[in-house]
């Protein structure tokens, strides 16, 4: 038997975050090609994303068949689409100018099926690359990451919209966050929890 799920946020009624969900608007257009794994996943920061910021669009999937539908609307766009991905030739977000609204890519998964979709698709390294400087480790700690540098998708979404658009507050996305890891972690044995102190 399923657990109850809550019909607002979609997690289980257990770990309902609703009162935690504050809606947002941002300039920046932000669209998600997301592993096929990640959907059903209980720790997936995306779905905060799209609570949060109701414009965000998702698309799942791994081959370019699978993002036909996506390709077609950027070719027709009329902003500047950046793909956010850490390269030897991204750039920097801060050291970027933008004087017009952008498109942002951003590939969710783990750092090898992020990397195993952006193999998949060749037609993403024809966009410009960006990438964060990251100064401190990611609050995302309720997930194992291979590198000290990663961040959740939610997370990489708001350090790229503040430094896009500096007035514009970020701090909905990261406090609904926050309550997501925080209800996790709580909800742990005592000999778990541990490991996230």
């Amino acid at each position: 038997m399923s657990r109850p799920i809550c019909p607002k946020c979609h997690y289980p009624l257990k770990a309902c975050l609703c009162e935690s969900i504050e809606s947002m608007r941002v300039s920046t257009e932000l669209i998600v090609l997301q592993d096929p794994s990640e959907v059903g996943h209980a720790k997936n920061s995306v779905r905060l994303l799209e609570l949060v910021i109701e414009d965000t669009q998702v698309y799942v999937g791994e081959s370019p068949d699978d993002f036909t539908q996506l390709r077609q609307r950027l070719e027709q766009s009329v902003k500047p689409v950046y793909l956010v991905y850490p390269s030897e030739q991204s750039q920097d977000v801060e050291s970027v100018s933008f004087d017009e609204d952008v498109i942002l890519l951003f590939l969710d998964g783990t750092w090898r099926k992020a990397y195993k979709l952006l193999q998949l698709n060749p037609w993403l390294q024809g966009f410009p690359a960006l990438h964060l400087d990251i100064e401190s480790a990611s609050n995302y700690k309720i997930r194992k990451a291979s590198r000290i540098d990663s961040l959740s998708t939610l997370e990489a979404a708001a350090m790229m919209v503040k430094a896009i658009e500096p007035h514009q507050e970020v701090s909905p996305l990261l406090n609904a966050l926050n309550a997501m890891v925080n209800q996790r972690i709580s909800s742990m044995p005592d000999s778990v929890k541990k490991r996230y102190e």
